[in-house]
């Protein structure tokens, strides 16, 4: 794990509880059961904001697949509590990849689109995260992004931009049209929108592109959860879409990811999964974070590029004599 610095600082009390039920005093809850019976003991209108990566329907171990059809048909109900909870002026983060059957696509970001418009939310951005390992397909381009759909409740939405800018590829750039700001700097001296493609990502203090990788093998918040969220894609959205002091929930919680994000931003976090060994890494690694022992990758921070010199990365001398795309310098 890196060296902390001023930045990695948590700045609430090591001795605060997790408890396993919600009340208004929780700042950490973890429950493990099932989605529907938890959210019964949860406020409406009093979640700022939720966010999720649902099961995808994919045959992972935490999930039976089944058919689209079926699929959406359990997913709605859930969809119509969620949309009680959430506050007038909240936000609402639903992160899908695709649902493949025999190399068919079922891009399930449109599917769910339809399911939040009719519940009466709008869609602000539907946002692109890119990265680069995944599975690899052969009868198809191999899959390397996944899709946020971002909704509010109502036009009168928290959304905090200036927390989650990105340095300007030109910062010196200048007016040049005639007028009152002719020749003052064009750009904004807190950076600029960082758009709706985050890649994860090697360039991001120039391109503006949020780069966060995926959750593989070398990655330091790597768990046994198959398909895991990181926690700076979940960071960057409660700064965005939340205050300090907000609930955050996650109705399919995984490993904690959207607690461990939110705990790290000073919001109250809440989340909810039906498998025990899940629940129990979050919870253990919630403390990792109290004590400071918890590995993790900490906001804007340079996805490796290989040098070239890595065995990993030279071509394989039996590919010498045979026709590719590699070349020799």
């Amino acid at each position: 794990m890196k060296k902390k610095n001023k930045q990695d600082v948590i700045n609430y009390s090591h001795n605060e509880r997790i408890d396993e039920n919600y009340s208004i005093d929780s700042t950490v809850v973890i429950y493990t059961g099932r989605t529907e019976d938890f959210m019964t003991t949860l406020p409406e209108g009093g979640i700022n904001l939720i966010i999720t990566s649902p099961p995808y329907n994919v045959g992972k171990e935490y999930e039976v697949k089944t058919s689209i059809e079926k699929y959406f048909e359990q997913q709605e109900p859930i969809i119509n509590t969620l949309c009680k909870l959430l506050a007038d002026n909240g936000s609402l983060c639903w992160q899908v990849g695709n649902f493949v059957d025999k190399s068919e696509v079922f891009p399930l970001d449109m599917y769910y689109y339809y399911l939040f418009k009719n519940k009466g939310l709008k869609l602000r951005n539907r946002i692109i995260w890119h990265f680069g390992h995944g599975l690899h397909a052969s009868k198809r381009f191999s899959g390397r992004y996944e899709t946020l759909l971002w909704f509010t409740k109502s036009d009168n939405y928290t959304f905090n931009l200036d927390s989650v800018r990105v340095p300007s590829k030109y910062p010196g750039k200048r007016n040049w049209k005639s007028g009152d700001d002719y020749g003052k700097p064009s750009g904004n001296p807190m950076g600029k929108n960082p758009s709706d493609v985050w890649e994860f990502m090697h360039h991001e203090w120039e391109t503006g592109i949020w780069d966060i990788p995926n959750c593989k093998a070398n990655h330091p918040e790597k768990t046994i959860h198959p398909c895991q969220f990181p926690i700076e894609l979940v960071e960057r959205c409660v700064l965005a879409f939340t205050n300090k002091g907000e609930i955050v929930f996650d109705p399919f919680g995984g490993v904690g990811s959207t607690v461990v994000a939110a705990l790290k931003q000073d919001r109250k976090g809440i989340m909810v999964d039906k498998e025990n060994t899940y629940t129990e890494i979050a919870k253990e690694r919630v403390k990792q974070l109290r004590n400071g022992t918890l590995n993790f990758r900490p906001i804007g921070t340079e996805v490796y590029k290989p040098t070239g010199k890595e065995k990993v990365s030279q071509v394989p001398e039996e590919w010498n004599d045979l026709p590719m795309i590699y070349t020799k310098k």
